[in-house]
């Protein structure tokens, strides 16, 4: 187990727990309102280390999908801390986080969010572009990620041909093709079928088994089961199992 921690982000080590991945210390959100202020989350302090499965539940309004904003370096305007490989998300400008979550985060969400006017392997060459490789190797890392998830005969085709199975499948795709370090999935079987959501689910476990740390945002009790650890919102405050 740990033995100790800093600020930073980073630990002490034992031969059996790496350091975290993420940390998060007193992490508030709040909006303005007529009457004063309404928090929206309360006092997170959360680790998460490399190779972690973690699921994110609670009831509508609980902040869920904040945190995991938060955790997606998509909202800057939080209280406290947040430590990504020991480097302070929280006190970096808009240029340097937003290059960090490229180069670290892949997105699953629940709307596919493919672009309608690319191909399939368009759409899994767009984070590679953002990234800045190369053409070349933008085409062999496409080429093999279809071949992985066994879309190469779709790769033509475009979004509006596809099934929503088929869409979140090349969303999933897309989100590993440059190799993250972290997959954050905003209820990512939502819109699918009992039959799809688990064969989305049995990918997650199988990406997080060669070593993808996942983080998970679901009602489902039925995909919480394939996270290792569960964390509870309520009213914006954390519990974990």
């Amino acid at each position: 187990m740990l033995s100790s921690s800093i600020p930073d982000g980073r630990a002490l080590m034992t031969d059996h727990v790496a350091a975290p991945l993420i940390s998060l210390r007193d992490v508030e959100k709040a909006h303005k309102t007529g009457g004063g202020v309404t928090y929206v989350l309360r006092r997170v302090t959360l680790d998460i280390v490399p190779g972690e499965f973690v699921t994110i539940m609670g009831p509508s309004g609980a902040g869920k999908s904040t945190l995991l904003a938060i955790l997606g370096m998509l909202d800057p305007a939080f209280a406290g801390e947040y430590w990504f490989r020991g480097l302070p998300v929280h006190a970096m400008d808009v240029r340097k986080r937003q290059a960090l979550a490229r180069e670290q985060i892949g997105f699953v969400f629940q709307q596919y969010h493919l672009l309608d006017d690319l191909t399939v392997a368009e759409n899994l060459s767009v984070p590679l572009d953002y990234r800045g490789v190369s053409k070349s190797d933008r085409a062999a890392r496409v080429a093999d990620v279809l071949d992985r998830f066994n879309i190469v005969g779709k790769k033509d085709l475009y979004p509006s041909q596809l099934s929503g199975g088929q869409q979140q499948l090349v969303g999933i795709a897309r989100a590993v093709v440059a190799e993250p370090s972290l997959i954050l999935a905003d209820e990512p079987t939502g819109n699918l079928h009992s039959a799809q959501a688990r064969e989305i689910m049995e990918l997650f476990a199988r990406l997080n088994a060669a070593g993808t740390t996942i983080v998970q945002v679901t009602h489902s009790e039925e995909n919480a089961r394939h996270g290792r650890r569960t964390i509870h919102l309520l009213d914006g405050w954390m519990e974990q199992s």
